[in-house]
């Protein structure tokens, strides 16, 4: 007889069941010591009201606890402790408070005072609601190391398949092909200059795109600089017909963003805007920043969403003897790339300018690779830099 096999379950994977589980363990817990503290010194019975009474306070104190330190923890460390620290001592006396009176009605004959009584109680109280905070930070501290380690496990593994499918088109054979062409055919003409610039420049662009890890992250200058080596490979090709403009803020040179966002997206406006017009087009890269946000532009001045080649950009589907085939540079990829980094903190938008073309615009949250020289460089003007 076969037996099915029992998959565990977490303790924590469902939070709110597994705080009242503790709550209830934790709480019960105290509530027999107290009530075997009470029969030891040969009370009766009836005085197990007092801890009854002290337990229920006290799981009630730490549910209103509970809502005021979810809303700090992921607060800054000191508004955290210092609001605790505050909030803590209050919940200590209010509990204390409860505790004294009920003992006070209790002991209408003892000779011992409130003030006695409620010092006494505050000790108690205090111990167990500081156990209790305590043990709520260190878990939800260790849930969200937990939930980071997660969330950075799902980002490699999205980020290396985002790098083998970024390496489809990067190096995809139509990419190779013609551009070992283009350099055969400086050989044949014995233009030996250009063609050794050529292999230098394809070496340089795969080299980078081979040695990065899928998840690093590149300066915008460092960016540009691999965008320019790409565009060199590809004006071998198109000649005049493929015209560049960067404009690039010199504020944002620094800023990081995925390492190869962009290339794909000025590849996707070569084969739709450069290759379909007879007279080619003019891509334009821009950055700036918007508040706290590092925004991009890729625009170029082709047929934009009105030609019939539109769907097939916004897939990245082509057509290969009648077959559809994947290019894999759709701009879902992208957009899949940028989720994972930043989830919903992050702008990737399609739009079809005034003046006609194509643009996609990606706003990110900016963060820069501090150095030395950032603090002692002096602050200078965007320079558009045309290609």
């Amino acid at each position: 007889m076969s037996v099915l096999p029992i998959q565990p379950i977490p303790f924590f994977a469902d939070k709110d069941r597994a705080f009242w589980r503790l709550q209830l363990i934790g709480w019960g817990g105290a509530l027999i010591l107290r009530s075997m503290s009470l029969l030891a010194n040969n009370l009766p019975l009836t005085a197990l009201v007092q801890p009854v009474i002290a337990t229920i306070t006290g799981f009630s104190i730490s549910l209103v606890l509970s809502v005021i330190y979810r809303l700090l923890i992921r607060k800054r460390v000191l508004i955290t402790w210092g609001f605790t620290l505050l909030a803590l001592p209050v919940a200590v006396a209010l509990h204390a408070f409860i505790d004294g009176w009920v003992i006070s009605l209790w002991r209408v004959d003892a000779d011992t005072s409130f003030a006695q009584i409620f010092v006494g109680v505050f000790y108690l109280d205090a111990t167990l609601l500081g156990a209790w905070t305590a043990l709520y930070y260190m878990v939800n501290f260790y849930l969200q190391v937990e939930e980071q380690n997660d969330q950075l496990i799902r980002l490699e593994n999205q980020a290396t398949s985002a790098q083998l499918a970024m390496l489809r088109y990067q190096l995809n054979p139509h990419f190779l092909f013609n551009t070992l062409n283009s350099i055969s055919t400086l050989v044949l003409l014995k233009q030996t200059e250009p063609a050794n610039a050529m292999l230098s420049r394809l070496s340089s662009f795969l080299r980078y795109t081979l040695i990065n890890k899928p998840s690093a992250r590149v300066t915008v200058e460092q960016e540009v600089e691999t965008l320019q080596l790409y565009l060199d490979i590809e004006r071998m090709r198109f000649e005049e017909r493929l015209r560049t403009t960067f404009t690039i803020d010199a504020a944002t040179e620094a800023a990081l963003l995925p390492s190869l966002l962009l290339q794909p997206l000025v590849e996707n406006a070569i084969k739709y805007a450069v290759s379909q017009q007879e007279a080619g087009a003019e891509i334009t890269v821009a950055s700036q920043l918007v508040g706290p946000m590092l925004r991009i532009t890729v625009s170029d001045t082709g047929p934009g969403l009105q030609s019939p080649t539109t769907d097939n950009r916004l897939s990245g589907m082509t057509y290969d003897g009648g077959e559809p085939v994947s290019t894999g540079v759709g701009l879902s990829n992208i957009r899949d790339r940028l989720s994972q980094a930043y989830g919903e903190n992050h702008r990737f938008e399609t739009v079809e300018p005034l003046e006609g073309g194509f643009a996609v615009v990606i706003e990110l949250p900016f963060e820069r690779r501090e150095t030395t020289e950032d603090h002692a460089e002096p602050a200078r003007q965007p320079v558009p830099m045309a290609r």
